[in-house]
């Protein structure tokens, strides 16, 4: 490797934990190659000994949670078949959506696979056209103005609402975009400041309305739907909760500190039972140019070096050094609300739920009716976190209800995780099983916050909201490898935590191995299932490792949930979830090429009965894409995925991936396109392309 590729993809020789080095690059900065953000003297682990679903009829709550109730026919019972001696000889027959697992897909294949009996079309693609009059999507000929009117890039968390009294002909596809890909995206000769304002066009949300004939029929999006919407780096949105209007927030842009423009980074998200959907702000640091000399600086991982988008050369707000511009980089880095029904709604930050690197947030009703949010800090060593709100959930269709859930995530409690584990002194890294046969043990929520008050010492109400990883660290949280998506089950009330790979757990100078993140060096990632103790709002919580991710055959640091190892898909790097009708738990994927040799992709994994821990691949993306936002709707025949980054290390002369325009019979581009990767959200159903 040449000297300047090496200063360019600082992660080009150490990716073997995670992705490819363009990806660490683009996405999240090269985190990996730095310092680790979490310097705290936490106590190591090892050290300490059903909802109702509100107003708006869901087709399902993809990777927000179950949808048991949302489908209409009744879940079906688990399969009670005998494992069988070959992985893929067995369909799984226990749902409306029975398949046979696809073997595993080598990592320079340039397809998306699914099942046989299966097919696949995209949704929608990065550049369609949104609206009336929006341009059609010309890569040699992109400009800001055309992708502000477009579908944007990297396309991530989705999720897809049935629109009310359509009869299952109308629904809305949500999304988020969370970073920009310049080299494969237009030419190298397009105007360097123009580049910088499509990539800036490019981030944010979409709202896009769907049409079909009937139902379990794909879908089409609509380009004249009157409820289209992109939110761009000018969209203002409005601040929330106790830290709106605290002089941490306030900029030249935004004197009083209740407003922000724009949201960067953003990965996963949720539905709430009240129909609107969040999206997590997570990578935002790799944006800004700060001093990078403070605690919160460091903390954040904020830098003085020059950013990958260049955006510091076009707006001042980018470069926080400027005058008046020092808390910008703090209006990002929030819990994301937004009305998909009211296009002319302003969109949230709610500070309530603390500023972190959110994966993404997940909502549940407690029995009491309180709301209950699940989120993942997305960083070496970084934490779980709960918010309770402080007001109950109102049922029903009035506006008066409406109003009242609409505002529930403004204010609440704020919790952080400590696990503790009950064969603590067996761990040693190696991923040995203790002789109990399990990883389980139990834990607290530790409080940040009471009533709008600070219960951390020493830090303000808005110094926790603001600095949330600061406030985390003095109460002794558990140091994680990596939590990304964190899903509560609507029909167990369990809660699933995907925690993607941490490659410095155990090394000099970093935690060590623990019950809860088992393995040193862990390249692979494990799944935590969480049982709440006496109820969604308890301090207390039992837990276990269901899922101790890699490739068995290769790996025999591997758990699945006590299933037969030969008998599974190999499985790396999980990432985001969701839950199909029946309550069984479905993984995409985010790393696998870089870990196990194969396409990343999308899994089904028993919950219960004898198979419980057993894993099954669904479909596979195509090369050097990203599994993202899995919606499940089983009982319509459908699966959806957002394939993320596809052919991402090639370049505009040439380009590694084709998706989803394939070129061949019966797969050529329309006239006038180029064969050149589209970031798209694809639906698989059974039958023909």
């Amino acid at each position: 490797m040449s000297e300047s590729t090496r200063t360019l993809l600082p992660m080009a020789e150490l990716t073997r934990g995670k992705r490819s080095p363009v990806t660490c690059q683009l996405k999240c900065d090269n985190a990996c190659a730095g310092e680790v953000c979490n310097t705290s003297a936490n106590a190591y682990f090892r050290d300490i000994a059903g909802a109702a679903l509100g107003r708006r009829q869901l087709l399902g709550l993809g990777a927000a949670g179950a949808v048991t109730l949302a489908l209409g026919a009744a879940p079906q019972n688990a399969s009670a078949a005998a494992p069988t001696s070959s992985l893929f000889a067995q369909s799984w027959h226990s749902s409306p959506l029975s398949f046979t697992p696809i073997a595993p897909v080598d990592r320079l294949v340039d397809e998306l696979t699914v099942p046989a009996g299966f097919a696949w079309k995209p949704v929608i693609r990065w550049g369609d056209p949104l609206f009336r009059r929006s341009p059609e999507f010309n890569p040699t000929q992109q400009t800001a103005a055309a992708q502000k009117q477009q579908f944007g890039y990297n396309n991530d968390y989705t999720d897809i609402v049935e629109l009310p009294g359509s009869k299952g002909r109308r629904a809305l596809l949500f999304c988020n975009h969370e970073y920009v890909n310049p080299a494969i995206m237009f030419p190298p000769n397009l105007d360097p400041a123009e580049a910088r304002a499509i990539t800036r066009a490019a981030h944010g949300l979409s709202v896009v309305e769907l049409r079909r004939s009937r139902r379990g029929t794909p879908w089409q999006y609509d380009r004249n739907g009157h409820l289209n919407r992109r939110f761009l780096d000018t969209t203002k949105y409005s601040f929330t909760g106790p830290a709106a209007g605290s002089s941490l927030l306030k900029t030249v842009a935004s004197p009083r500190g209740k407003t922000a423009l724009g949201t960067l980074g953003n990965c996963s998200g949720g539905t709430t039972p009240w129909g609107t959907m969040l999206s997590g702000e997570e990578n935002f640091n790799g944006y800004f140019v700060t001093p990078g000399t403070s605690a919160s600086d460091q903390r954040y991982g904020l830098t003085s070096k020059a950013t990958n988008n260049g955006w510091e050369l076009d707006e001042p707000r980018w470069d926080t050094r400027n005058p008046g511009y020092q808390n910008e980089v703090n209006h990002f880095g929030w819990i994301v609300e937004v009305d998909p029904l009211d296009p002319q709604s302003t969109p949230l930050k709610h500070t309530a739920m603390g500023r972190f690197k959110h994966e993404g947030a997940n909502v549940i009703l407690a029995e009491d009716g309180h709301v209950v949010a699940y989120m993942g800090d997305d960083e070496r060593f970084d934490y779980l976190y709960k918010f309770i709100s402080k007001y109950k959930y109102r049922p029903g269709d009035s506006a008066a209800a409406r109003a009242w859930n609409k505002k529930l995530l403004n204010e609440g409690d704020l919790f952080v995780a400590r696990f503790e584990g009950d064969s603590a002194t067996e761990i040693d890294g190696s991923g040995k099983l203790p002789k109990d046969g399990r990883f389980d043990g139990g834990g607290q929520w530790i409080p940040l916050t009471r009533n709008g008050a600070s219960v951390v010492p020493g830090l303000s109400i808005d110094e926790v909201l603001v600095y949330t990883r600061l406030a985390a660290d003095k109460v002794n949280a558990t140091k994680m490898d990596r939590c990304e998506d964190v899903q509560p089950s609507l029909s167990t009330g369990k809660i699933y935590v995907a925690c993607t790979n941490n490659t410095n757990r155990g090394k000099v100078g970093f935690a060590a191995a623990d019950e809860a993140n088992p393995r040193n060096e862990n390249r692979d990632g494990h799944v935590v299932e969480i049982t709440e103790r006496g109820g969604q709002t308890s301090g207390r919580f039992d837990w276990n490792l269901l899922l101790v991710c890699g490739d068995p055959a290769k790996n025999n640091a591997t758990y699945f949930g006590g299933f037969p190892k030969d008998q599974v898909s190999p499985i790396s790097c999980p990432d985001n979830l969701a839950f199909d009708s029946k309550g069984d738990l479905w993984i995409s994927t985010d790393g696998a090429p870089s870990t196990i040799g194969f396409n990343d992709g999308l899994f089904k994994v028993t919950l219960s009965g004898r198979e419980r821990g057993r894993v099954q691949q669904f479909l596979s993306v195509p090369r050097e894409s990203e599994t993202c936002g899995p919606i499940v709707h089983d009982q319509d025949g459908l699966v959806f995925v957002a394939v993320q980054h596809p052919g991402e290390e090639g370049s505009w002369a040439a380009q590694r991936s084709a998706f989803p325009d394939y070129v061949g019979p019966g797969q050529r581009p329309r006239r006038g396109e180029a064969a050149l990767p589209r970031p798209s959200v694809v639906q698989v159903f059974r039958g023909k392309r």
